[in-house]
């Protein structure tokens, strides 16, 4: 099993930054990718970003441009610079892990990310 620790949410300014923080610890050897979720009230989760253990990332179309995926595998951990935030980007963000061959998802408790106008 795998367990994840969030930290990095908060309330902040549009056009403020925030960088979300994610660590795994339990059955590390068997992580693949790593990602980002968000979800507000009243709506479906979604995925943000993600990023395999090779580097290849992906972003919803919205936060392009804003937003920057990592990770550093030595620390078993997934970061997500934002940038440029925006009222909209309001939510309950999530990490995911993928592991055991994509067979098993884990998440994060969640943090709040609140934008204000």
């Amino acid at each position: 099993q795998v367990q994840l620790v969030e930290s990095g949410g908060g309330l902040v300014q549009a056009g403020g930054s925030l960088r979300l923080s994610c660590a795994a610890s339990g059955s590390i050897f068997s992580i693949d990718a790593m990602g980002w979720y968000r979800q507000a009230p009243g709506k479906q989760r979604d995925l943000v970003a993600d990023i395999t253990r090779g580097g290849s990332t992906k972003y919803r179309d919205s936060v392009k441009g804003r937003f920057t995926i990592s990770r550093d595998n030595d620390k078993n951990a997934v970061y997500l610079q934002m940038n440029s935030l925006k009222p909209e980007d309001t939510a309950v963000y999530y990490c995911n892990v993928k592991s055991m061959g994509g067979l098993r998802d884990s998440w994060g408790q969640g943090t709040q990310v609140t934008v204000s106008s």
